[in-house]
């Protein structure tokens, strides 16, 4: 069966970096292990290159990799890769992708020598974690451009499903403050099958293959394996992997942050600070810092000792929190799809708001802050009613000098409240536009 090949937003970022570099700089391309990094770059390299070289490093040969030991003969590096791949190189038509570079770090610092040398583009694909670990002996390239590819958002999900009209008409009413009245209910059941799916683009394909909400499960425990074992390879004591798997859990309390020394138990604070920079590098997670005095330079008072964790991923973050199961079963989906599960899902949403906001180019300050101008904007979750916004009216209260609009998200229809603009979840999106 032929791999479907999605439509992402970065594509046209990969786009303008062509047109405007011109080979002047490299792009590398970071994100979380099956996010789709390599797929999008091989559908850019074949839509907008005369021709393209592919060198996966997860498997290439000796040969190749010994190529970028020595770099005093360009000609023959590229005769070499030309003959192996048996693809032939036009100067400036043609791309070289490095994908999962992290593999290669003698390749990773070629980068400047072959982008001076100005005949290829090159484009770059890693997960930032492994890049870390394994650039400790080499000259980091300046002739880098570096992006992130972030799990599906609303909009590619609503594009995989065949539906281009729903979020333009969405941002149509949320421009213009309206409700979508009788539209509402399924607006929400749409977005509630984006929260349960998610953006990993396997899950995706698995849900549009089988419309089978089990074999949309196994993909995402699929995937989940996959970052369990990537753990254990950089901590075989199992305690990366123990905060990882335990951030519903940590969510779900009413701690107003994650407590990692619940989880661990006694960790030396060096290591653990070491567990918590490798978790927030491998872009399987997002984390939103407290900010001790708010205002518009928020990452200047940041509070790195008080965090919440969320995972990158609300799809994955639904898995997870059923992981006692072995498959979460129909019926729960099904529920959760047709809001009818009883359990309080006000931290699924809350996950799903970090994803959103985070996606959207925004840093994360808890409970949620965004930046405007010389103003704030505070958030507020909720999962289903409005009458009590406690922490909203606190906060507000106490910077009401410094606060613009106020928002409570929740899964209701839009309408405003005593100064609170009320917010329906999936108009999350274009809060900062």
């Amino acid at each position: 069966m032929m791999k479907r090949i999605f439509k992402r937003k970065l594509y046209d970022r990969l786009l303008e970096w062509k047109h405007v570099q011109n080979g002047k700089t490299a792009i590398l391309i970071e994100g979380a292990r099956r996010v789709g990094k390599s797929t999008l770059v091989e559908q850019f390299a074949k839509n907008e290159y005369d021709s393209y070289i592919l060198i996966d490093f997860n498997e290439a040969s000796e040969e190749v990799t010994a190529l970028f030991n020595n770099l005093m003969n360009m000609d023959y590096i590229f005769l070499q890769l030309q003959s192996i791949y048996n693809v032939v190189l036009k100067k400036r038509k043609s791309v070289i992708i490095f994908d999962e570079v992290q593999n290669c770090p003698r390749a990773r610092q070629a980068i400047k020598y072959l982008v001076n040398d100005g005949r290829y583009d090159y484009i770059e694909t890693g997960s930032l974690i492994s890049i870390k670990k394994n650039t400790k002996n080499i000259t980091i390239p300046s002739e880098e451009e570096r992006v992130t590819l972030y799990p599906m958002d609303y909009e590619e999900f609503r594009w995989a499903m065949g539906d281009e009209a729903t979020i333009p008409l969405l941002r149509t009413f949320y421009d213009n403050k309206l409700p979508l009245a009788q539209a509402h209910r399924e607006a929400m059941r749409n977005f509630r099958l984006y929260l349960l799916v998610g953006g990993m683009p396997q899950a995706v394909e698995a849900y549009i293959e089988t419309n089978n909400f089990s074999m949309v499960d196994l993909a995402k425990r699929g995937v989940i394996r996959i970052y369990q074992d990537d753990f254990q390879k950089l901590d075989s004591t199992g305690r990366l992997e123990t905060l990882f798997m335990n951030i519903p859990s940590q969510l779900s309390q009413t701690n107003n942050r994650f407590k990692p020394y619940a989880v661990l138990g006694d960790v030396d604070e060096d290591k653990l600070m070491e567990f918590l920079k490798d978790l927030e590098d491998s872009k399987t997670t997002l984390f939103a810092y407290h900010s001790n005095d708010p205002n518009v330079g928020m990452s200047l008072t940041k509070d790195i000792s008080k965090f919440k964790i969320f995972c990158a991923d609300t799809g994955l973050f639904v898995t997870l929190a059923f992981w006692d199961k072995d498959y979460t079963e129909n019926v729960i989906y099904q529920k959760l799809l047709n809001d009818k599960l009883s359990t309080n899902l006000g931290y699924v949403y809350e996950n799903m708001i970090a994803q959103m906001l985070a996606t959207s180019g925004n840093k994360l300050f808890y409970d949620f802050l965004l930046s405007h101008g010389t103003k704030l904007q505070p958030i507020e979750v909720k999962s289903s009613g409005y009458n009590t916004h406690k922490s909203l009216d606190v906060f507000c209260e106490k910077y009401a000098h410094i606060v613009e609009r106020r928002y409570l998200i929740y899964t209701k229809d839009l309408k405003t409240d005593k100064g609170i603009i009320l917010l329906p979840v999936y108009m999350t999106p274009f809060l900062g536009e």
